[in-house]
């Protein structure tokens, strides 16, 4: 079907062969597709090809659905996972909270002023607390409370509500419960969670403070995919701030939410613009 003019954006992984890139822009040249931007990575560790690919489409050209069709071939030759997607489409991602509302009041702010690529249809929480925060942004808060006992029927609900919603990404935004294996699995690749970096050193409750009582010089957060292996799934970012002796306990939580807001919205937004490439345990990240 003939479109206006569009950006759609081609990622792709495969094992590493001659010929890849040359088939890909070939087929772009073809359909008078115009590259804008190319990464590529070839990883000696596994020898997988990982690739990116930002093409424009001219008005009158083939639109997203008939690029899938026929890139579909290609990637059965080459043995591709794939994903092609309208570059300005947002991911609808549904936000996940518990009481902690930093990294929420972060994504939400830059939503809001468009500097991320998604859509939010909805705030998930096992507590109230944070429902005047998602109504202040008219966003439909949904209270899912779980216990033990509980567990099996919250997360039932939970697959209703992405399947309801049609959602891309669940963004765990300080969301204080695991997951059950088996929605770990159903939603792989799909789920990015946020947490201190202090693990495996301090565990449990008041991590920050457990770092203060040892005099730690480093605050940091990391965000990765989740996976049946708690807070080990593969690393999309992480950074650090320094910390010093001057600093309180009240201080050092602080810095740690500042980090932790920081390292999540960045992973949301390249989750968001296709720059994201599982490799098996770890990611590449085409920024």
């Amino acid at each position: 079907m003939a479109v206006e003019a569009t950006d759609l954006v081609l990622t792709l992984s495969c094992p590493d062969r001659p010929g890849i890139v040359a088939r890909v822009s070939q087929l772009l040249y073809e359909q008078g597709a115009n590259i804008e931007e190319s990464q590529q990575y070839d990883d000696p560790r596994g020898g997988l090809f990982f690739m990116r690919i930002v093409f424009s489409v001219p008005a009158g050209g083939p639109g997203l659905a008939d690029f899938r069709a026929l890139f579909d071939p290609v990637a059965a030759r080459f043995a591709m996972t794939w994903e092609m997607w309208d570059s300005h489409a947002p991911y609808r991602a549904l936000i996940m909270v518990s009481r902690f509302g930093h990294c929420l009041n972060d994504l939400l702010y830059r939503w809001r002023t468009g500097s991320l690529n998604i859509a939010i249809p909805g705030i998930v929480s096992n507590h109230p607390d944070l429902a005047p925060l998602a109504a202040a942004y008219g966003i439909p808060f949904h209270h899912i409370p779980i216990t033990a006992d509980t567990k099996p029927e919250a997360e039932a609900r939970l697959r209703s509500l992405v399947e309801e919603l049609d959602i891309d990404l669940v963004v765990l935004a300080r969301y204080m419960q695991v997951l059950s294996d088996d929605l770990s699995r159903q939603l792989s690749g799909k789920i990015i969670n946020i947490h201190h970096s202090f693990l495996p050193s301090f565990k449990g409750a008041k991590p920050y403070h457990q770092a203060f009582a040892r005099g730690v010089k480093l605050v940091g957060a990391t965000a990765h995919y989740v996976t049946a292996d708690l807070d080990e799934g593969p690393i999309i970012e992480q950074d650090v701030v320094r910390v010093d002796h001057r600093m309180t306990a009240e201080d050092l939580v602080r810095a740690g939410e500042e980090c932790e807001s920081h390292v999540l919205t960045r992973a949301v937004r390249w989750h968001s613009e296709s720059r994201i490439l599982l490799n098996v345990d770890r990611t590449v990240v085409f920024s």
